[in-house]
């Protein structure tokens, strides 16, 4: 019976949840020799999906631009996953869904984001890592007047 206290973590499943990719100003945006501006946004969520299963959805979205207004493309990746999570203590189980299963899920999407971008014709964006760590921590202190973070 011990091993039913142990905590248990595995991965069930990694998919692609979502995928959009937008180039606005093509073909013109082809010829621009400028070298765009490149902003990456994160957001992760999850969810209880049944008894010890989560879904963790990992969004990055990548936006190229030229000036303030001239968009090259856009391109969203909403990167999934269900995680078996068991055993472990309720204060525990924020922090392993919002570090520990983005940490599985990043490597997918920084694939998912190259190989769109370079399917509609602009040269890869190779993602750097990310350390999801500090990024909970960034919005616990953020969120610490409220007492509870929500989870993104």
């Amino acid at each position: 019976m011990t091993e039913n206290a142990q905590p248990v973590f595995s991965i069930e499943k990694v998919y692609v949840k979502d995928l959009s990719l937008e180039v606005p100003n093509a073909p013109q945006i082809f010829l621009e020799r400028d070298t765009p501006q490149i902003n990456v946004q994160l957001r992760t969520d999850g969810n209880a999906v049944d008894e010890g299963l989560y879904e963790v959805v990992l969004t990055v979205t990548v936006a190229a631009k030229i000036g303030e207004d001239r968009s090259v493309f856009l391109v969203e990746v909403a990167q999934a996953g269900v995680f078996q999570i068991r055993n472990i203590p309720e204060g525990d189980l924020e922090p392993v869904m919002m570090i520990g299963c983005p940490n599985i899920l990043f490597p997918y999407a920084r694939e998912a984001v190259s190989d769109a971008v370079t399917r509609a014709g602009f040269q890869p964006v190779l993602l750097a890592p990310v350390n999801f760590e500090a990024l909970y921590q960034s919005r616990q202190q953020q969120q610490a007047p409220a007492g509870e973070v929500p989870v993104q």
